[in-house]
């Protein structure tokens, strides 16, 4: 939007901002770490704000032609004059559109590159946060640092920067040019400028309280949709029949963003209407003024002109500049949240002498460990809970004095009442978690000091609901063995018992599965990443209730091929079904974060503890369930079967 032809833009969007933002405190070196970001670049910069004076200056002079053009040429009749000033003009606008090229090229390439440089560290740094981390921040909230901060961030450079510059420079060159034409005109003109910010002052704390509304509805119709748009949100609504009541939700949040936009529009339409009448009444005051002085013979007539054009030169940077305050710390602030996020050490990291663990088969022991999960401001950052601040509280220990010795090749149970602390014993062995007490060792070494690469290199994991990407067969597999040759992966599914299903897909290993892999059943879901963990070839296997939401024939397949992913590893498994254990080399009863009993399957039976009372709440006054086969088959080359109970 322009006051007049030849002006700078003025736009409405600076007023909508929070002025409030303006007042908030940078933390102690913000700038130099902005500097140290835009370090590569400072050749680019150091040409870009160039160009930004030189077209700024250019701008300035054209005023001067045209007063030169009236006063020189046309007033006398000098013909030559006039055209000679004529082709100037039309040589400094072929020179200026030639810098608007180079200048939208050098922002180009310096913001270009700032994102690339930000998304990467970013990206990378959050991908190295424990996962206590992602089970507290907000999936979106992490997806704004990566796309709206870092794009604020970069807008500071290419933005607010050559912005801020050009207008400085714009209202230099012009106020001076006018002082030197006419001081009075110039007064009259900077005596008026309060008038002209009126407007945007008065209408800019109601666009910036719509934008913010605006920002909060979008955000949760966007939240609305990532839930309900996957396959698990689609299914809920369908199952609870609830079309009706999400799309009226959903159509009260969206008629209110219609109602904003509406209003926004308007009072934009107002802050433009208002904005060209004062910039009117103050041409057409300065052409009074002027052409009286004109008319009086106290200025000539090409001078008036050129104030004109000036004035309208004047008011456009002058009143971005007096928003300049929040342009500026709106950017500087984005560039803060950005900081934020990476200065968030990881909770597990590599020390800076770990060592690789050695290949081959490994025992796992724990020694006295005891665990509570870490706090959240050990974790995670407020911003990314949507909280204004974390919860401080220390969370209650979950395990106690646990000892447990897995012999290489030895398979061992975990099986307890649900919240016992099976998972989180589990999640010990990859490193996950950081014991609090004690030490948990894999091959004799303490977890903290191997290199956690290698440590999850040597283990392998299978949940109860296993996750594949949105991505063919091919990639999923691949993943844990980027190098793998497709007779790899086939035999890999061979021995999971599921390459005849993919040699019947159309696509064979070139199908995509889906959401989560929701094209896939249960049990081919679980059998592909079976094959994925066999692909991977780890010396250590963590099962964590692999079977648990399996129908019979789907179990009985996955425990098939389980006794090949667990032959010859060390094992550790969490079931609740007992009947799915009962052949473990040894039983680790769990309750409370204890280990309250420990021995195979009879000796446990026998005692009449917590596991005879599990087993017998499982199986009592049942009918022989069908025959499971033996996880350990493959360790003991044997392939018992046995009725539960």
């Amino acid at each position: 939007m322009r006051i007049a032809d030849g002006g700078p833009p003025i736009s409405a969007r600076a007023f909508q901002r929070d002025r409030s933002i303006a007042h908030q405190k940078l933390r102690p070196g913000t700038l130099r770490r902005i500097v140290g970001f835009a370090r590569p670049y400072r050749r680019m910069l150091a040409g870009f704000l160039v160009l930004i004076v030189i077209d700024a200056a250019l701008g300035a002079t054209t005023p001067l032609i045209f007063k030169s053009i009236i006063d020189d040429g046309i007033i006398p009749g000098r013909v030559g004059v006039v055209e000679a000033l004529a082709a100037l003009v039309g040589a400094i606008a072929i020179v200026d559109a030639l810098l608007a090229l180079a200048q939208r090229w050098f922002s180009v390439r310096i913001g270009e590159g700032l994102i690339f440089d930000m998304r990467a560290r970013v990206f990378d740094h959050v991908q190295r946060q424990p996962l206590a981390f992602f089970t507290r921040a907000q999936t979106g909230a992490l997806i704004s640092r990566l796309n709206s901060d870092v794009l604020g961030a970069q807008s500071a450079f290419t933005g607010t920067l050559s912005a801020v510059l050009s207008n400085v420079v714009s209202v230099g060159f012009v106020l001076a040019a006018m002082i030197a034409l006419s001081w009075q005109i110039t007064i009259v003109s900077l005596v008026l400028l309060p008038v002209f910010v009126i407007p945007a002052r008065l209408l800019g704390p109601k666009l910036a309280a719509l934008t913010r509304e605006g920002y909060g509805l979008n955000a949760e119709m966007h939240t609305t949709m990532t839930e309900r748009f996957n396959v698990s949100g689609a299914l809920l609504v369908k199952l609870y029949g609830r079309p009706s009541t999400e799309n009226h939700s959903f159509a009260a949040k969206a008629s209110r963003v219609r109602d904003i936009g509406v209003t926004q529009a308007m009072y934009g339409r107002i802050f433009f209407v208002s904005l060209t009448m004062v910039g009117s009444l103050a041409t057409a005051i300065v052409y009074g003024v002027g052409g009286r002085f004109a008319a009086e013979g106290v200025l000539a007539v090409g001078t008036v002109v050129a104030l004109t054009s000036y004035l309208s030169r004047l008011y456009g940077p002058l009143t971005q500049l007096s928003n300049v305050n929040v342009d500026v710390m709106t950017a500087l602030v984005s560039f803060e949240r950005v900081f934020e996020v990476l200065d968030l050490s990881p909770a597990i990291a590599d020390r800076p002498d770990a060592v690789d663990l050695p290949r081959g088969s490994a025992t796992v022991e724990f020694d006295d460990v005891g665990f509570g999960y870490p706090a959240a401001d050990e974790v995670s950052l407020a911003s990314l809970e949507s909280v204004a601040i974390l919860d401080r509280r220390v969370p209650e220990p979950v395990l106690h004095h646990i000892s447990f010795r897995i012999a290489p090749g030895e398979l061992v149970a975990l099986v307890g009442p649900s919240g016992a602390g099976k998972t989180t014993i589990s999640q010990l062995v990859p490193r996950m978690y950081d014991a609090r007490t004690g030490t948990v060792r894999v091959g004799g070494h303490d977890v903290r000091d191997v290199t956690l690469r290698s440590l999850r290199d040597a283990v392998g994991v299978v949940t109860q609901d296993a996750h594949l990407f949105h991505d063919t067969i091919r990639a999923n597999l691949v993943y844990a063995r980027p190098e793998a040759s497709e007779e790899q992966m086939w035999s890999a599914m061979d021995a999971a018992m599921i390459a005849s299903v993919v040699r019947a897909l159309p696509d064979g290993l070139d199908t995509v599965v889906g959401d989560r892999g929701y094209r896939l059943s249960g049990g081919e879901k679980q059998r592909l990443a079976i094959a994925r963990l066999l692909l991977k070839e780890p010396s250590i296997v963590v099962l964590d209730e692999a079977t648990a939401h399996l129908d019979s024939e789907s179990e009985a397949a996955v425990q098939r091929a389980l006794a090949t992913a667990l032959a010859g590893r060390t094992s550790l498994v969490i079931a609740h079904r007992l009947s799915t254990v009962r052949d473990a080399d040894r039983i680790l009863v769990i309750d409370g974060g204890r280990v309250v009993e420990s021995g195979r399957h009879s000796q446990l039976l026998a005692s009449g503890g917590l596991y005879a009372e599990l087993y017998r709440t499982q199986f009592e006054g049942q009918a022989p369930a069908p025959a499971v086969e033996d996880l350990t088959a493959g360790n003991r080359g044997e392939q018992e079967t046995a009725a539960v109970g």
